[in-house]
């Protein structure tokens, strides 16, 4: 247990103050979670499908995914986390994990017990509020996957996900919406878009081809904007980044 809050606990406070106002009393309670910080290694389990879960995970520093395996032995990813995110939040509530996360690189994270969790919740109104917010753009990631993978063609599910991992890494403070690391391999990639690790690559080839994007080992840099997002189909509303909804300069195109 520390007795001074974690850089995970201040990176879950920011991420829930980007949507609710908390007083102090609300802050202090939320930084006075008990928590454990460990370090992870890539491939990593964090939580397993049909596990009993006793802890919320919330990211220090790292990449995770969120998936599960098929009968057949294949695997689809449904969503990447980063510093800030509480990987496993909903599992305060529902006990048991329905899925696998996974660490996709090195990293670090506190471990807040599910029952401290619980007691927050119910004794401060306003950070349950949050957390529930916090479960429900989860949601809307899985929503706009789904149609991503089911609706839209390789480019464009190729530039929709650039998009959003832009936006994402920026607000995490892990880059910029025109440069930022790609923190999956080709072979996770092509499990989040149901593609083909060779389909992934000559995507992001013909992306560059086409000027929208550099890249340079695993470095991503935007070059158009307008088209990437044109191509994406991509709005940042569901990421729903800020009280007001102040549309991200990524996604704020005409």
């Amino acid at each position: 247990m520390s007795y001074f809050p974690s850089h995970g606990l201040l990176a879950l406070l920011a991420k829930l103050e980007l949507r609710t106002s908390f007083n102090n009393s609300d802050r202090d309670a939320l930084l006075a979670l008990p928590e454990t910080v460990r370090t992870l290694r890539r491939h990593e389990f964090i939580a397993r499908d049909q596990e009993n879960v006793r802890d919320c995970c919330v990211l220090i520093a790292g990449f995770a995914i969120r998936h599960k395996v098929a009968g057949n032995g294949l695997r689809q990813i449904f969503s990447i986390h980063m510093k800030g995110d509480p990987v496993d939040l909903h599992n305060s509530m529902l006990g048991t994990a329905d899925h696998n996360l996974q660490m996709v690189s090195d990293g670090r994270a506190t471990f807040i017990p599910i029952d401290a969790i619980r007691e927050l919740t119910l004794a401060f109104p306003t950070v349950g509020q949050a957390m529930w917010q916090e479960t429900l753009v989860e949601a809307a990631i899985f929503r706009e996957w789904t149609l991503n993978i089911g609706r839209r063609d390789a480019r464009s599910r190729m530039a929709h996900l650039l998009c959003e991992l832009a936006v994402r890494t920026e607000q995490a403070d892990l880059g910029t919406a025109e440069n930022f690391e790609m923190p999956m391999t080709q072979e996770e990639l092509g499990d989040a878009l149901t593609m083909t690790p060779i389909h992934v690559s000559r995507t992001l080839k013909i992306l560059a081809t086409d000027g929208l994007i550099s890249r340079e080992k695993r470095s991503i840099r935007i070059l158009d904007r307008y088209a990437l997002t044109k191509l994406g189909d991509f709005d940042s509303a569901y990421l729903r980044l800020t009280k007001d909804s102040d549309a991200d300069e990524l996604a704020s195109v005409e």
